[in-house]
């Protein structure tokens, strides 16, 4: 009998169902159309919706769309970036064609600007920001350098080590001590452990940069360097939807400092040794095969002097005969890097859901680098009632870098090793040879203890630093309006998100490698943290006839964890498969095992309050204020919690009734902000007093006890704070055909958390207090052009520039300068401070130099020549240096050229970093290590760059900094993208919805830099080029 109800049960099910889904296709209309711009070309990934439904579907590469509407009386909702939204009747059309108008769309566009989102048109603060399109539009690893260049105010720095990133700021620097790195917020959960760079690229739907106060206050404590919010891809109403993303990548390394080639460091060498001891050495351009067999370690090194002595062949010298060694060659190959990432994506208007996998694998240009990512993501959205709504997205990521060459030195060792195994062979002399005539590699190339051969390297010294990732943002909403009409506008929303980070850093070092004095060593360390942010908002809209009023509420508490860390350090590994992972006393002596804790057990908490309104009045004038609490676990009671209040207006001038017979003029919007942000950033603990725990011998027994620390807990710190203003203006003109941003801004910033030094009388030395001040402004600008547009053929441009300048107030000890730390006072937060170069000293010079002597400086033609900054005729560190130059670049920035040709497309990507200076560290030319090609002096080059060589182990000439200060500007072409988009009609048989194919060049091209020597966008002698090719698939 219950067997025979539950088939019944299910009969029923059945039979409903099928009327159900009959019912509801009998009453949908099918449209189908085309969606084009106003030159008449075709629009991809047009979203296209039926009006208060959410039923709908995005645009074909050929612009088609397909649906069935509930009636053939419903309206489309048709919108894509760059276009104004369009709404049409189908009023019982099977076929409709639309077209939208270029630019007016961006006032539509919607940002994200903390705990919601809104319309661009509705900003009051300035926000800046990408999207997916532009994400993709140049190879990147991680979501920091795809922004780089494309956001003004937001300066990145390049990290071409596999698995690594540069650095961010946001609007420059404000903090001396403390972090500048800006908050990132992830589907609407602020990160308190790490930043973006875990994020797969291919899952972000768009990136928003808050950048004033008024915009990111309502963040407190965390937005004060600004706040970079993350939205992640979601689930979309519509059919299920596929897609492959696949690209390879080839790189090789430039090098942009070529080192001397065997016969002129031969040469180089000479001249050394000869200015080292003039009165026994025989001058540079007189070599003698004795002076050469001495100065070149030929009994150290005979495979060595071998080559060299090939130059001697004839009887006289001919350095053409010496065989070159391409040590570089041998350690470095072509990088290569796959990058695949599958999602997919769909669901109705009760469920929606995304999912991907993604694998990049990044072998890197030097032998012994790679990373290799594999992550993961998934997200559901459910609509339970029309009242109520919940879901959850997780981010898991997991990844392995190999660091190569690894500069940790476990054990004794000569020297120090190179940060990557390329920097160690341009170290190795090109005359000393890899192999000796038995084939065994050569220990010591050239006969130097200090420098080790790297052949093989990739095989003596594993780094590996492996990072587990796993993030969640969970949510639920109730809608009350959905329950009783008296309470529309009012919304209950939850959010939680948790973070976990997992981290290991294994190193082996056999004592064949470059960086070991011949013992096998190795290093374990791993940390852990944990975090957690609960957020319950409160969201109330009402609007009344011309008035709009938008009410959010915040309670906010955020936790982190982070375990002790410890590094386990072992020498005498007996066997190199054994690497880390026996750092034991079963295998290794107490004696050959050390244990150093690098971290504490840390635990903070943050509680927050946070009300903002925005009001707006006939479309015309906006306004949103905003007031949060803070509390920080770090401060003492009494200072924990502190209010940072915001506030800006907006007018839309263009709304105005005398502006309305400007047919020129689309948009034209002015905005004001003020707030004020905190930082916390002192670590946690400080105002406890912090003790020292130590054990002695008392009565035959051992006793714990603790002792206080040197640095006295000031339990009076209170938040650093900062104020900023800022007025911009949104414009667009000529039908958008022109469209910008301008914002102009300052900021203070005041009691600066800074350690400072006490009187040791009162039992310590140092605190921290809250002193000094710093001050920055700057101009924001962003242009957006449609050049040429025609029915086949679009050019459009996009130019952002920004201006900055900071500099510092009062310091600890009020208008007083702080050389050790090298802080001024008016001047910017990093210059260089230092001697200033008049050249080289020359013959012509005796009588001046004679005069130096007397006061202790001893000078020869052919040194340096500092510049007697106070005419004194002596050189001292107290009186003769200044300030060179600022470290910070003036303006940063970056230009986009677009061109597309029916299914064609062409992007040129142009960056810059212009009017700031960079230390080089001059040419020591102590001729012991190697040395780059340079123009040095000799009595046959007097009119030279570079001071003349001095063998020495030591330092060289005590003023040859001083020629490595050098103006830094660079405009490099960062990227050239070509592309052709597959007509749709050609796909259908192939069941695609969309085909990309495309390929690009990174870093093809320098079209201006002060330093020739050197990338400045990577900061290095050497750095990479190549080319992608990739193909995206829709289904």
């Amino acid at each position: 009998m219950k067997l025979k109800n539950q088939v019944r049960s299910c009969v029923l099910l059945l039979l409903s169902f099928l009327f159900v889904t009959t019912s509801f296709s009998q009453n949908t209309f099918k449209v189908s159309g085309k969606v084009t711009d106003d030159a008449g070309k075709a629009v991809s990934g047009a979203s296209v919706l039926v009006k208060g439904t959410t039923i709908g579907t995005t645009t074909n590469t050929d612009g088609g769309f397909e649906l069935n509407a509930p009636s053939g009386k419903s309206v489309l909702v048709i919108s894509s970036v760059g276009f104004a939204d369009q709404e049409i009747a189908i009023n019982d059309r099977s076929s409709i064609n639309v077209s939208l108008v270029s630019g007016a769309s961006n006032l539509e566009d919607v940002v994200v600007i903390g705990y919601a989102s809104v319309k661009k048109k509705d900003v009051t603060g300035s926000v800046a920001g990408i999207n997916q399109k532009e994400i993709r539009s140049r190879p990147v690893d991680n979501a920091l350098m795809a922004m780089q260049g494309k956001v003004a105010g937001v300066d990145i720095t390049s990290n071409e080590r596999p698995g690594q990133i540069g650095s961010i700021n946001i609007r420059g620097v404000r903090s001396l001590t403390a972090s500048n790195t800006p908050l990132f917020v992830v589907d609407g959960i602020p990160l308190t452990t790490g930043g973006i760079d875990y994020i797969n690229p291919n899952d972000i739907e768009s990136i928003d940069v808050l950048k004033d106060a008024s915009a990111t206050a309502i963040f407190g404590s965390r937005g004060a360097n600004g706040v970079v919010i993350v939205t992640t891809k979601q689930g979309k109403v519509g059919k299920v939807q596929v897609n492959l993303y696949n690209s390879v990548t080839f790189e090789t390394i430039r090098d942009w400092a070529p080192i001397m080639s065997a016969s002129e460091y031969i040469d180089f060498r000479r001249w050394a040794v000869y200015y080292s001891n003039p009165a026994v050495r025989p001058r540079g351009d007189a070599p003698t095969i004795a002076n050469d067999r001495d100065i070149f370690l030929a009994t150290a090194d005979p495979t060595a002097w071998k080559n060299i002595s090939r130059g001697w062949a004839s009887g006289t010298w001919d350095g053409s005969k010496v065989a070159n060694t391409d040590w570089t060659g041998l350690v470095s190959q072509t990088g290569i890097t796959t990058d695949n990432t599958i999602s997919v994506s769909g669901g109705t208007k009760n469920i929606k859901a995304y999912g991907s996998f993604g694998y990049l694998n990044n072998r890197g240009t030097s032998l012994g680098q790679k990373f290799t990512r594999y992550s993961a993501k998934t997200s559901v959205d459910v609509q339970a009632t029309d009242w109520f709504n919940m879901g959850a997205s997780m981010n898991v990521t997991y990844g392995i870098q190999e660091f190569g060459q690894s500069n940790l030195i476990i054990g004794s060792f000569v020297g120090t090793p190179a940060t990557s195994i390329y920097g160690s062979a341009r170290g190795l002399f090109k005359w000393a040879q890899p192999y000796d005539s038995a084939g065994n590699r050569i220990l010591y190339p050239g006969g130097d203890v200090a420098i080790k051969t790297v052949v093989g390297e990739q095989n003596f010294t594993q780094d590996q630093r492996s990072t587990l990732r796993a993030f969640g943002s969970l949510h639920a909403q109730l809608d009350f309006g959905k329950i009783h009409p008296v309470l529309k506008g009012l919304k209950y929303r939850m959010n939680f998100g948790p973070d976990f980070s997992s981290y290991t850093n294994g190193v082996y070092i056999d004592g064949q490698s470059a960086a070991s004095s011949g013992i096998n060593g190795a290093s374990l360390q791993e940390s852990k943290t944990y975090s957690w942010t609960l957020d319950n908002l409160v969201y109330y809209d009402k609007e009344i006839k011309k008035h709009s009023f938008g009410l959010t509420l915040l309670q906010s508490a955020t936790k982190f964890h982070a375990d002790p860390v410890n590094r386990i350090t072992g020498t005498g590994i007996p066997f190199a498969s054994q690497k880390w992972n026996a750092l034991h006393n079963g295998v290794l002596p107490a004696t050959n095992l050390t244990v150093a804790q690098t971290s504490d057990l840390i635990e903070r908490q943050l509680v927050s309050y946070m009300a903002r309104l925005n009001y707006g009045f006939d479309d015309k004038y906006l306004l949103t204020v905003s007031v949060r609490s803070d509390g920080a676990s770090q401060l003492a009671d009494g200072n924990k919690f502190d209010l940072f209040p915001s506030a800006a207006v907006a007018w839309r001038i263009n709304r105005e009734n005398f502006m309305q017979n400007a047919g020129w003029l689309n948009e034209l919007k002015l905005r004001v902000g003020v707030g004020v942000t905190g930082n916390s950033a002192i670590d946690a603990y400080k105002t406890k007093g912090r003790t020292s725990p130590f054990f002695y011998p008392i009565g035959g027994a051992v006793n714990a006890a603790s002792l206080p620390v040197v640095e006295f807990a000031n339990k009076d710190l209170r938040w650093e704070k900062t104020t900023q203003y800022n007025v911009g203006l949104d414009f667009s003109i000529f039908k958008s055909r022109i469209s910008g941003v301008i914002d102009v801004y300052t900021s203070q910033t005041k009691d600066l958390l800074m350690a400072r030094l006490i009187p040791s009388v009162t039992g310590y030395t140092t605190t921290f207090q809250n002193v000094g001040e710093t001050a920055n402004k700057g101009i924001d600008i962003n242009v957006n052009t449609i050049n040429v547009t025609t029915k086949n053929f679009q050019w459009t441009s996009n130019i952002n520039a920004s201006w900055q300048k900071d500099r510092i107030v009062t310091l600890a000890n009020g208008k007083q300068d702080d050389i050790n730390n090298n802080w001024f006072i008016g001047q910017p937060n990093g210059v260089i401070y230092g001697f200033e170069s008049n050249g080289m000293w020359q013959y012509a010079d005796t009588a001046t130099m004679r005069k130096f002597g007397l006061n202790g400086n001893t000078f020869t033609p052919g040194q340096v020549r500092p510049i007697d900054q106070n005419g004194d005729n002596k050189i001292d560190a107290n009186n003769d240096r200044t300030i060179i130059g600022h470290t910070r670049p003036r303006w940063i920035v970056g230009m986009t050229n677009n061109f597309t040709y029916k299914n064609f497309e062409l992007s040129i990507f142009i960056y810059g970093r212009l009017n700031y200076w960079f230390s080089t560290g001059g040419e020591a030319q102590t001729a012991r290590g190697n040395q780059r090609q340079i123009s040095y002096w000799t009595e046959n080059n007097q009119n030279s760059e570079y001071q003349k060589p001095f063998y020495s182990v030591g330092s060289g000439d005590n003023y040859s900094a001083s020629l490595g200060y050098k103006k830094a500007s660079f405009l490099k072409i960062r990227n050239i993208s070509a592309a052709y988009n597959v007509p749709a009609k050609l796909l259908t048989n192939m069941h695609m919805s969309s085909l990309r194919v495309y390929f690009q060049a990174a870093n093809p091209g320098m079209l201006f830099s002060q330093i020739k020597f050197m990338d400045m966008d990577a900061v290095s002698m050497f750095s990479n080029r190549g080319y992608t090719f990739g193909v995206n698939v829709g289904f």
